[in-house]
């Protein structure tokens, strides 16, 4: 018994952390492609997902078969708020107030999830769930320090605007997988493959018909329609982050989602953070100030202790 759960700890935290890289790719996107407005970032992620869950769908036809209406429906709300809404306002923040305030925002969700997460379900005593969280926390502020000197003093509307969508991102992206956890440990017979390919193919007519509206209705202006000033790297952007980010991160997530509490599972939301704070950094061509390897440090540290905290749990 003690066995099976420490392998399954082990399962959980590797695909959490095969997730979080996947997922840190999504941050920096916007800003490697900066002259693309959020709608084309998020349509165009969404319908590369779908377009790559097709040739899935038919080899999983079997499984996808025995899917009920209320699993299906339930696809479409996550594909909705996680995919649509959550990129659409992610994108749309790091636009407008640039990577550091958003990304300091989305760092939070780690500790969010966890506490919300524990909650519900109380799978973890308090007095073992906040000394990791504390320490995450430190991290993110220690980390995040030499993000917020970026800021530009007195940004305006843009930057309060950027502050909103940040926020109504983190709203879509802590539902996203508290919901999907619950659902999954509800439903067992749900294959973790099967069900990110599911949720491609409920994102694909969301992104379509987001796409189409957003063109015929309000086409960006001065926009060159229908791929940009770089349809090459926009599409092969669109397709990495498309299978990468959102198949491949997804099935990651839904297998540690099934096998971790979820308070840990949201402590672990933490490698995303780390991710994108890497990437961010190689694209930029900078080193880390000493701060901020003194709060990578210290997220790791929370994770480890995290860990440390559910197999002591376990076994008393």
């Amino acid at each position: 018994m003690v066995a099976a759960v420490k392998q399954g700890l082990v399962e959980g935290v590797l695909c959490a952390l095969g997730a979080g890289l996947f997922w840190g790719l999504v941050f920096v996107a916007p800003r490697m492609l900066p002259d693309y407005p959020p709608t084309m970032l998020a349509f165009g992620r969404y319908l590369a997902f779908g377009a790559i869950a097709l040739p899935l769908a038919w080899r999983d036809r079997a499984r996808l078969a025995s899917l009920t209406r209320a699993d299906w429906r339930m696809a479409f709300e996550l594909a909705l708020s996680g995919n649509i809404l959550y990129y659409l306002c992610l994108a749309s923040a790091i636009q407008l107030a640039d990577a550091p305030l958003p990304t300091l925002i989305i760092g939070t969700l780690p500790v969010v999830i966890a506490l919300l997460g524990n909650a519900r379900d109380a799978t973890l005593p308090w007095s073992r769930l906040l000394p990791p969280l504390a320490l995450i926390a430190a991290g993110i502020a220690l980390v995040n320090r030499q993000e917020l000197a970026r800021l530009a003093p007195g940004a305006g509307r843009d930057y309060g605007l950027g502050l909103a969508f940040a926020l109504a991102a983190l709203v879509c992206w802590t539902w996203y997988p508290l919901r999907n956890a619950h659902w999954l440990k509800r439903n067992t017979r749900l294959g973790s493959g099967t069900w990110a390919t599911a949720q491609g193919l409920a994102t694909l007519p969301l992104a379509l018909a987001g796409l189409v509206g957003v063109l015929l209705v309000a086409p960006p202006s001065g926009f060159a329609l229908p791929l940009g000033p770089r349809p090459f790297a926009y599409l092969g952007l669109m397709f990495a982050m498309g299978l990468c980010a959102s198949w491949l991160g997804t099935l990651l997530w839904n297998r540690a989602s099934r096998v971790l509490p979820a308070a840990l599972a949201g402590q672990l939301i933490v490698f995303e953070t780390l991710a994108a704070f890497t990437y961010a950094f190689l694209w930029r061509g900078e080193w880390p100030a000493a701060s901020a390897f003194a709060g990578l440090a210290l997220m790791l540290a929370g994770v480890a202790a995290a860990v440390w905290a559910v197999r002591r749990h376990t076994r008393a």
